[in-house]
């Protein structure tokens, strides 16, 4: 099994999106990047401590590649606006890869390269050596799966969640 540290915006919205992928075997929602030991949300949600909320994950690379949770990662979230997705504004919802050795870095800056091109404005994903990963709150946990009816997970989530499954059948799980 291999790790992987992305940050595409709110990890309620990430977690989903890997969790269905064949080959992931755990998705853990939380932080990375930032200068405080063992942050809350609350205290992040602040945009002091310089946390990015970040899913981690592992994976079988024998089923998926890191390259392919890669595109995965651009074809689902929009690397394009700064600190910023949809309504989700702030530092903590940053486009960020957090590499874990240098096999990914080169990896990451090969896949930020060619998802340019299908991008009208320039991708500002960040490429960083990763930090300390600090699990969110329980309550942040599989959030998409155990809140469907709540306004974000059915007016953000869901329609997210739908298009990636049109576009990623290949990779679902028999199960997603």
């Amino acid at each position: 099994m291999e790790q992987a540290i992305l940050g595409g915006g709110c990890f309620w919205c990430l977690e989903p999106v890997f969790r269905a992928l064949r080959g992931v075997s755990d998705v853990r929602p939380g932080f990375c990047g930032g200068h405080v030991d063992h942050p809350s949300y609350e205290q992040v949600c602040r945009q002091d401590t310089g946390h990015v909320e970040v899913v981690q994950l592992d994976f079988d690379p024998r089923q998926l590649s890191y390259e392919t949770l890669l595109q995965v990662f651009f074809g689902t979230h929009d690397p394009t606006t700064p600190d910023r997705q949809g309504h989700d504004v702030g530092p903590q919802y940053a486009s960020v890869i957090f590499y874990l050795n240098d096999a990914q870095r080169q990896m990451a800056e090969q896949v930020r390269a060619a998802a340019q091109a299908h991008f009208d404005a320039p991708i500002c994903t960040r490429i960083e050596a990763a930090g300390p990963f600090w699990p969110a709150e329980a309550l942040h946990q599989d959030y998409y799966r155990r809140n469907p009816q709540q306004g974000y997970c059915q007016f953000v989530i869901s329609p997210k969640m739908a298009k990636f499954r049109r576009h990623y059948a290949q990779l679902l799980r028999p199960d997603a």
